[in-house]
């Protein structure tokens, strides 16, 4: 049996890569490479108001402030999660892409418009 969070990544780390994550099921954000099973995210969303969406799904701000930060980036990369190049590409390493950080449900919101 796994244990939840086993690198033991703190809130707002958890909270970025769950965003990078979804970000990286869309062609309109992410290249994946089958060779390596990594996906480049070199398009990351700008919030209108105090929301941002990606893909249909609408995300509150204050949820992603770790998507401009590069402690985050830098903590992601030394887990193993990601390769940075803060501010402006990240890949997710296949252990980053199948992290599991149970917060889909709290962070991702149906879009209302």
């Amino acid at each position: 049996m796994s244990r939840a969070n086993p690198l033991k990544l703190n809130p707002l780390q958890l909270k970025t890569l769950a965003l990078l994550q979804e970000l990286a099921k869309s062609p309109e954000t992410a290249t994946l490479d089958p060779a390596t099973g990594e996906a480049f995210l070199s398009t990351l969303p700008s919030p209108h108001g105090d929301h941002f969406h990606i893909a249909g799904k609408l995300v509150m701000g204050r949820d992603a402030s770790g998507l401009a930060n590069e402690a985050v980036w830098k903590a992601l990369e030394r887990k193993g999660l990601a390769r940075a190049s803060f501010p402006l590409a990240i890949t997710l390493t296949p252990n980053g892409l199948a992290y599991d950080t149970s917060l889909a449900q709290a962070i991702f919101l149906g879009a209302d418009h």
